[in-house]
């Protein structure tokens, strides 16, 4: 695999004075240009690697570049190596390729199989299951306007279906439970906003530049708001619904109910999102208690099935 031979050769010239083509050519089982085009991409990647000619020439990377490699101890590259790699199921491109091949370059020889089974060990994969196929292209658009402070258009759904189209000055990328946000100042409403990436389409950047203006990081723990607005409400569930509840509360909210069936005491705010959640576990769940939020459910049902008999 290329990406192993680049750290390999990295590695190499980090641990000898200079090192001949060919021979690199001959460990690898490859043709000398393979190795050319290999030390161009090492260069690209930022570690600067010259070639010398004549007797004892070839490869070497420059004296001041190189690092001790003892700077990091074990448990500190595999930690960085497991950040960089979760990142690179989020967002593609040479940067992330580019600082796993730097990391990987400081692992000592005699340390690489410790490393490579503790990174292993844990997997970290922010993507959703079912992604939105645009949202890597305007991952890197975005990217490209907030380095270089332009502004961005457009189109957004917001609340209930309204779309609406957005100038926005872009001054954060936010990962935020699996989902891409983008944070900046919206000139339809003059003020700092949240936009979530699968709700935006037709993005454009623009050729005008902004200039950026103080400002603070977004909210993004809302735990004590969420607790002050959360009630508890009484459901009975079947035991085939049981593993997708247990994503909003915890087994100690359960109780038997029979041979089949739960009693549970879920976490419930009343807007739209929570009525949604209970519906979608359809007959398997039944809202026993508090009486009015069973008798909002019954009419959301009764509304569906009113579109069925039309």
């Amino acid at each position: 695999m290329k990406v192993d031979r680049l750290v390999s050769i990295i590695m190499i010239l980090l641990d000898k004075k200079r090192i001949g083509a060919q021979e690199l050519a001959d460990m690898f089982e490859v043709a000398p240009r393979t190795i050319y085009r290999d030390i161009d991409a090492i260069n690209m990647a930022g570690i600067p690697v010259r070639s010398t000619s004549g007797v004892g020439g070839g490869f070497e990377i420059m004296e001041e570049y190189k690092i001790d490699k003892k700077v990091f101890s074990a448990d500190d590259l595999s930690a960085l190596l497991m950040g960089l790699s979760s990142l690179s199921n989020m967002i593609r491109g040479d940067e992330l390729v580019h600082a796993l091949a730097k990391v990987k370059s400081f692992i000592p020889a005699d340390k690489a199989k410790d490393i490579a089974l503790k990174v292993n060990q844990i997997y970290i994969d922010l993507s959703p299951w079912i992604g939105n196929s645009n949202i890597q292209p305007y991952l890197e658009l975005i990217k490209t306007a907030l380095q270089d402070s332009k502004l961005l258009t457009f189109e957004y759904i917001a609340h209930h279906g309204n779309k609406t189209v957005r100038t926005v000055e872009p001054y954060q990328l936010v990962l935020k439970s699996s989902h891409w946000y983008l944070y900046g100042v919206c000139h339809n409403r003059n003020e700092f906003r949240l936009f979530r990436l699968s709700r935006i389409s037709n993005l454009q950047m623009h050729e005008e530049i902004f200039t950026p203006r103080d400002y603070q990081k977004p909210q993004l723990d809302f735990d004590a708001m969420w607790a002050a607005m959360q009630t508890r409400i009484k459901i009975r569930i079947h035991e085939s619904v049981m593993d997708r509840v247990l994503d909003f509360c915890t087994y100690e909210d359960f109780s038997s109910d029979g041979d089949e069936h739960y009693i549970v005491n879920f976490p419930f705010t009343e807007n739209d999102y929570y009525y949604d959640i209970l519906l979608s576990f359809g007959n398997k769940c039944e809202c026993l208690e508090p009486l009015p939020i069973r008798a909002e459910i019954k009419r959301r049902i009764y509304d569906i099935a009113a579109i069925y008999e039309s």
